[in-house]
């Protein structure tokens, strides 16, 4: 063991071995081998000597050193090439930045777009793009196509790097931000890029029109060949400029830019399967002692930023192939398209349900990024043109219609009312905001945020219950015929008991649970949230219905026409429908875990430092902040799931049937929504089979098999379909 008396930061020869680099360097290293040994043996057997600057951090770091999966420094251990940055490898030859041909072109810029993927997957830009040595210094290069594509690859990165910074909903898993001292082309404008990337892409153009095929001539086999490079080379120019000018669309505030960016996603899309269908013709990575999860082709150095690694261990970064970087891009455009219709939503209410819908495909966070600053743009108004103010009073009006916003109530031009709607509704907007932003992290972190965020529609709920109570006494007096009960308060449950439901939802999807947790977490959902919410939808339908009719009879009594009844769909009639449908589910699933554990099927580990108890307090502990509803303590929900209290008491098979019964309602109910969407249809995926395989339990099959079942969340994420093994 030897260590280095003087510390230098020399960049030369840092790949050597200790023995190489003691001859080599003008330092004087000392030998510590021996005082080492000595000093370990002063420690008796099992003992170990705990420094104060020894904590878990360095032991963490103790761990990974060295271990290839944790500690990026253990690549440079295994070559034996002379690593040079941009400048020393043009000095030597190895790199050229003039006359680059067709072939070297893809396969520089394909293994860039890989880079560039692997980047947006959570790695380091050192690690990733900076490998690339034509990005270090684009200035350098004289090939025009290679030049052009450099600097869009860097504003790229640039605008992708700002968007994910200033939507803030990233972790340290996600996404890395630091540039490195690298400059992103700030000298150059958005606008000389893209123009650059044109000059390029026409000039690629007529090389692709001048080596057409023309009718009724013999192809040569060289010009076909050059034809097909030229175009693939045009591809992905074209792709480049595409990609940047949508990143561009989306920076400025105008909606108008989110339906130019549409138009060219369609753009991009299509040239996908040009770049697909042309990367054998691009300059192949030659595979090295690095695994191959590192390209070494001209132009890239994977060790070339080892220095400016921080000291901790960065992730040891694989560079995604070549065939994958055309399916993530085809997905990524997807998400892109699909981020842009958001701006066609109106209500809060649907941009809640859109960004819950987009967070379940688990998007990457680029495309997260740009869903939260289209939302909400710099100025803080929705889509840079509604105040959430105004979003928070319509989804009020769609919601309960508190008779407070409505115009012709008495309240409506009073000033002490308006004071009180307005001081709640701006209270209002922090909380939503939060909960829309809450969306846009990755799905392990949001349940941890959700349970957060629980304490400030406490708080909130609060507010509404006592301004509720202030706008009913001053409505009583001028219109006794009307109410203010639980409007605001019903509207603020609603979304309590969605965050409350999800969860504990997202805990199936996060394979959290244990299987002899399940019971209590299907429990709780089925006979206590899915009941509130149930109760909460029909009174804010009770509230709408009440003052349609005060509106009604307004109407008859200005006019003496007869108006043709037509019969309404109630706003709220579908969600109370799914309520009902999950209820179902849930409750199937909890008397399926009970039958269970009556017959011995469910394995249950030997409690020493915990109980039930403990687990039970633990998985709703975020609950303990709320109000309304109050949480279910455990022994309350051991008393209250209690069967003795039943008489006689259920046995399994009445329990399995019962479980079949509430699948068999489950299906019924989805089986009547007309025009069911995905996520009906994969919940009589689990609905089906689930009522078979309860009605067998019920019978007696497998009775006397102690083997656990089998949960098959794949169709869907919250409840499994039952598998007997």
């Amino acid at each position: 063991m030897v260590m280095k008396a003087s510390v230098e930061d020399d960049d030369s020869g840092w790949e050597l071995g200790i023995p190489d680099k003691m001859e080599k360097s003008n330092t004087s290293w000392i030998d510590i081998t021996q005082d080492f040994e000595e000093a370990c043996r002063e420690l008796k057997l099992g003992e170990l000597l705990h420094d104060k600057l020894f904590g878990l951090f360095e032991a963490m770091s103790a761990i990974e050193m060295m271990d290839p999966k944790m500690d990026a420094g253990m690549i440079g251990n295994q070559v034996n090439r002379k690593v040079l940055n941009f400048e020393q490898a043009i000095k030597d030859g190895t790199i050229k930045i003039k006359d680059l041909t067709s072939p070297e072109l893809i396969g520089i810029m394909d293994t860039c777009f890989c880079c560039l993927i692997t980047w947006l997957e959570g790695h380091s830009l050192a690690q990733t793009v900076f490998t690339c040595l034509y990005i270090h210094n684009p200035d350098f290069i004289e090939d025009p196509a290679m030049k052009a594509f450099a600097l869009g690859i860097l504003k790229i990165c640039d605008i992708a790097r700002e968007k994910v910074n200033k939507a803030a909903v990233f972790e340290e898993e996600d996404f890395q931000s630091m540039t490195y001292g690298f400059k992103m082309a700030n000298s150059v404008t958005d606008l000389r890029v893209t123009g650059m990337l044109k000059d390029v892409e026409d000039d690629m153009q007529r090389r692709v029109k001048s080596t057409r095929s023309r009718q009724g001539e013999e192809r040569d086999p060289e010009v076909e060949l050059e034809h097909q490079q030229c175009l693939a080379v045009f591809s992905r120019v074209k792709f480049t400029r595409v990609l940047l000018t949508v990143l561009i669309a989306f920076t400025k505030k105008e909606t108008s830019a989110v339906a130019e960016a549409q138009k060219l996603m369609t753009q991009a899309t299509d040239l996908l399967s040009a770049i697909h269908n042309s990367l054998h013709h691009g300059i192949q990575a030659q595979n090295d002692t690095t695994k191959g999860d590192h390209p070494i082709m001209m132009g890239f150095e994977p060790l070339v930023n080892q220095r400016l690694l921080p000291p901790t261990f960065p992730r040891y970064a694989k560079i995604i192939k070549r065939e994958e970087m055309v399916n993530y891009f085809s997905k990524l455009i997807d998400r892109i398209k699909t981020v842009c219709e958001v701006v066609n939503l109106t209500n809060l209410h649907c941009i809640l349900d859109f960004f819950c819908e987009f967070s379940e495909q688990s998007p990457c966070v680029l495309s997260r990024s740009l869903l939260q600053t289209t939302f909400l743009v710099d100025n803080k108004k929705v889509f840079g043109t509604h105040l959430m103010q105004d979003m928070v009073k319509d989804a009020l009006r769609s919601f309960v219609s508190p008779p407070v916003l409505s115009p012709k109530c008495c309240l409506y031009n009073n000033h002490q009312a308006k004071d009180y709607i307005d001081s709640f509704v701006t209270h209002c907007v922090r909380p939503f905001c939060s909960l829309i932003q809450i969306h846009g992290h990755n799905r392990a972190r949001q349940r941890d945020k959700l349970g957060h965020i629980l304490e400030e529609f406490a708080t909130l709920q609060d507010e509404a219950e006592k301004v509720d109570a202030a706008l009913h006494s001053m409505l009583l007096k001028q219109e006794p015929q009307r109410q203010h009960l639980a409007c605001l308060g019903t509207w603020v449950l609603y979304h309590n008991l969605r965050i409350m439901i999800q969860y504990l939802l997202s805990g199936f999807e996060l394979e959290l649970y244990s299987m002899h947790e399940y019971y209590y977490i299907y429990w709780y959902l089925s006979e206590f949230l899915y009941a509130w919410l149930m109760s909460t939808l029909s009174r804010a339908d009770s509230s709408q219905m009440a003052e349609e009719r005060i509106m009604e009879e307004q109407q008859k009594g200005r006019s003496s026409k007869k108006t043709k009844k037509k019969k309404k769909v109630r706003p709220l009639s579908r969600e109370i429908t799914m309520s009902q449908a999950y209820q179902n589910m849930c409750a199937g699933m909890y008397k399926t875990m009970i039958a269970f554990d009556m017959d011995g099927k469910v394995r249950k580990p030997n409690f020493e430092l915990d109980s039930e108890q403990v687990r039970y307090e633990h998985r709703f502990a975020p609950f303990n902040s709320v109000i309304t509803p109050p949480p279910v303590h455990y022994l309350q929900f051991k008393e209250m799931s209690d069967l003795n209290k039943y008489s006689p008491p259920p046995q399994s098979s009445d329990l399995y049937m019962a479980a079949s019964k509430h699948f068999q309602q489950a299906k019924m109910i989805l089986e009547n929504i007309p025009n069911p969407d995905h996520e009906v249809n994969r919940i009589l995926k689990v609905a089906k089979p689930n009522i078979v395989v309860m009605k067998l339990l019920a019978g007696g099959h497998k009775k006397d098999s102690k083997v656990p079942p089998e949960f098959d969340f794949s169709p869907h994420k919250y409840f499994p379909v039952v598998k007997l093994v």
